[in-house]
């Protein structure tokens, strides 16, 4: 390795920013929620992030090298919260759907909101869930990983064409990070099925399965919803 940060390490640790940034965003987008759709819980999620961030930074600033469990924990912990209270706002916005209720655009947007707010959370989980962890995933030997929850195109691209093979997962030593799991959420929320990323694990078709759905819920009534709009 070329720099002490990444000693010990079997390929470079991942950058902390992109999964702090995707979740400032999502907890942007709950605060700005209808306040019919969030009340109170969107101080509660705001509160939350801000309290997580903290310790998720101060124990791993710029990229993940340090495995700990109070920076884990406090990840885990945010996500939860962002992923519970945002299903309260979705139970709340699927009623106003179909009653009619409020503003057209206003509960348009919200749950486009709602949406998106699932795909970040959700690739937080499947970011956290997979091999390890995004620490693991980058430091131990690939033997010594527990079993992927997720297959990537890269790790069976070795018998591509060159050009392909050199990105594969055993000529490149590569690992997923959190932007290959939120590209694969945001598919999956709009795919409603496995696009070019597996599942592999019991748990990890469990997560699909219930993002899928949710994301489905909020479509169809989304467009019945534009539709009756626009008629």
């Amino acid at each position: 390795m070329t720099s002490s940060a990444s000693a010990g390490f079997r390929t470079r640790p991942e950058h902390r920013w992109p999964v702090l940034i995707a979740l400032a965003v999502g907890t942007g987008l709950y605060a700005v929620l209808p306040s019919d759709a969030s009340g109170a819980l969107r101080y509660v999620v705001v509160v939350a992030g801000v309290l997580c961030a903290i310790p998720m930074i101060v124990t791993n600033p710029a990229r993940l090298t340090r495995e700990t469990r109070i920076g884990r924990g406090f990840a885990l912990a945010f996500t939860v919260v962002l992923l519970s209270a945002n299903q309260v706002a979705f139970f709340l916005l699927v009623h106003q759907l179909l009653q009619g209720e409020g503003s057209g655009a206003t509960t348009l947007l919200g749950a486009a909101q709602v949406w998106a707010i699932n795909v970040i959370g959700y690739a937080v989980v499947y970011w956290e869930m997979d091999r390890g962890g995004p620490i693991a995933r980058r430091r131990d030997a690939r033997a010594e990983l527990p079993p992927a929850d997720f297959q990537f195109p890269q790790d069976s691209d070795r018998d591509a064409v060159s050009e392909v093979a050199r990105r594969s997962s055993d000529v490149e030593d590569w690992a997923p990070g959190y932007v290959d799991y939120l590209y694969f959420s945001a598919s999956n929320a709009m795919a409603f099925s496995p696009t070019d990323v597996m599942p592999l694990s019991t748990r990890a078709k469990m997560f699909m399965m219930v993002q899928a759905i949710s994301g489905f819920v909020l479509l169809a009534l989304v467009i019945a919803r534009s539709v009756n709009i626009l008629s």
